[in-house]
C-alpha cells in the first residue's frame, strides 16, 4: 500500500487533504453531496471505452489514414494539439484528452519520434483546457457557472471569445515553434486485424456517453449500459484497466473542497478576498483546488459570473491540478513504458506558467 501510494503521489495528496479536512468537519450525510457521482461515471465509461478502442487496434488504423501522408513533425504535432482544442469544444476537455493523449502516443511512437511525446501530451493539455473554454459544454465548469448564472449564449460568447481566440494563437506558435523534421509512418499489424463487432460497440457506446456529456440522457442508465455492453461482447477483462487511482483522486478533492466550504472562518476569508478580484482570486483558488471546485466554491460569494468565468477557465493552467483534465493527461502518459514523469512535470510546469502569465493578464484587461 505505501509503494502504491509513493507512485500515486495526486492520488495521494488529495486523501490527505480530504482527511485533513475531516478533523474540522466530522463525516456526515452532507459528505455524499461533495461528491459528483456524473462526474465520476462518465470518466469511468469513456476511460473504459478508449481502453476498448485501443485493443481493438482503431487508433492504429486512424493513425494510418490521417497521417499516412504526413512528412513533416511540424505539421503533425500542430494536427495532434487542435484536434484536442477544437474537439474539447463540443466534448469536453476530460474526454478530448482521453480519446486523443493515447492517439498521440501511438503516432508518434509509430513515427519514431519519442522524443516528441512529452512536449505533445503537455500541449494537446494546454489546448484541450484552453479550447474548451469557448462553449458552455466545453468542461464542467462552465457547464455549472453558465446554468447557475442564468446568462444568455450570446452573453458567454461575448466573454469567452477573445480570450479562446488569444489561446489558439498561443498554442499554435507553441506547436510550431517545436524542432522540424521528417516523419514516416511504421505501419503496424493490429489495425489489420481490427475486430469490426467490438469497435461498432464502443462507438455505439462512445456515442451514447456522449449525449450524457450534452445532458440529454441520464447517466445511470449509461453505466449500467456501458458496462453490460462490455462484458457481453467478452471484453469484461477492460473493467480492470481503468484508471481506479484518479477516479479516487477526484473523490479526495471533491471530499476536500466541499468541507472547506462548510468552515465558517475560511467562507468568511473567502468573502473578503474575492470581492473585486473575481478573476485574479478564481484563478489563485484554481491552482490548489482545481478549477471545477473552485467554480463552485466561489459561485456563492459573488455575482460577477463573467469574472468567474474568465478567471476559471484561465486558471486551469499553471499547476498539474489546476484542471482535473491535466491529471488525465499525465496518468496516461505515466502508464506508458519508460516514461519519464519528472521530466513531463517540469515541462508541463514551464509551459503552463508561460500562458497563464499572457492570459491572466489578458483576463483582467478584458474584464
Amino acid at each position: 500500500m505505501i509503494a502504491y501510494l509513493k507512485r500515486e503521489k495526486v492520488l495521494t495528496i488529495s486523501l490527505i487533504l480530504a482527511v485533513l479536512s475531516a478533523f474540522f468537519v466530522p463525516p456526515d450525510r452532507g459528505y455524499l453531496e461533495y461528491i459528483d457521482l456524473r462526474v465520476l461515471g462518465l470518466l469511468f465509461c469513456l476511460m473504459l471505452l478508449v481502453r476498448g478502442f485501443q485493443r481493438a487496434g482503431l487508433f492504429d488504423l486512424l493513425i494510418e489514414k490521417l497521417f499516412g501522408s504526413v512528412t513533416s513533425s511540424r505539421r503533425l504535432v500542430l494536427t495532434l494539439t487542435l484536434l484536442c482544442f477544437f474537439t474539447s469544444m463540443v466534448i469536453t476537455n476530460d474526454v478530448a484528452l482521453i480519446t486523443f493523449v493515447p492517439f498521440a502516443i501511438l503516432t508518434l511512437e509509430m513515427c519514431g519520434k519519442q522524443e516528441l511525446i512529452i512536449p505533445v501530451v503537455v500541449l494537446q493539455t494546454i489546448a484541450a483546457n484552453l479550447g474548451s473554454m469557448a462553449t458552455p459544454i466545453g468542461n464542467p465548469q462552465n457547464l455549472y457557472l453558465f446554468s447557475a448564472s442564468g446568462m444568455s449564449s450570446g452573453a458567454f460568447l461575448r466573454v469567452m471569445l477573445p480570450p479562446s481566440a488569444l489561446s489558439l494563437l498561443l498554442v499554435a506558435a507553441a506547436s510550431l515553434a517545436l524542432p522540424a523534421g521528417p516523419v514516416a509512418l511504421k505501419k503496424g499489424p493490429a489495425a489489420a486485424a481490427m475486430p469490426k463487432r467490438d469497435v461498432l460497440v464502443y462507438t455505439a457506446l462512445f456515442l451514447l456517453n456522449l449525449l450524457v456529456v450534452f445532458r440529454v440522457l441520464s447517466w445511470v442508465p449509461a453505466l449500467i449500459i456501458t458496462v453490460l455492453g462490455v462484458v457481453l461482447i467478452g471484453k469484461k477483462q477492460l473493467l480492470g484497466r481503468v484508471d481506479y487511482a484518479l477516479l479516487l483522486t477526484f473523490v479526495g478533492f471533491f471530499i476536500f473542497v466541499g468541507n472547506l466550504g462548510r468552515i465558517s472562518p475560511v467562507r468568511e476569508l473567502v468573502t473578503r478576498l474575492i470581492q473585486g478580484r473575481e478573476v485574479l482570486m478564481s484563478c489563485l483558488f484554481s491552482q490548489c483546488l482545481s478549477n471545477v471546485p473552485a467554480a463552485i466554491l466561489l459561485s456563492g460569494f459573488t455575482d460577477d459570473w463573467a469574472g468567474l468565468l474568465l478567471g476559471v477557465n484561465i486558471g486551469g493552467l499553471g499547476t498539474l491540478i489546476a484542471s482535473m483534465a491535466s491529471l488525465i493527461s499525465y496518468k496516461l502518459y505515466a502508464a506508458r513504458p519508460g516514461a519519464q514523469a519528472g521530466k513531463y512535470f517540469l515541462r508541463f510546469t514551464l509551459w503552463n506558467i508561460a500562458f497563464l502569465a499572457i492570459l491572466l493578464p489578458f483576463g483582467m484587461v478584458i474584464h
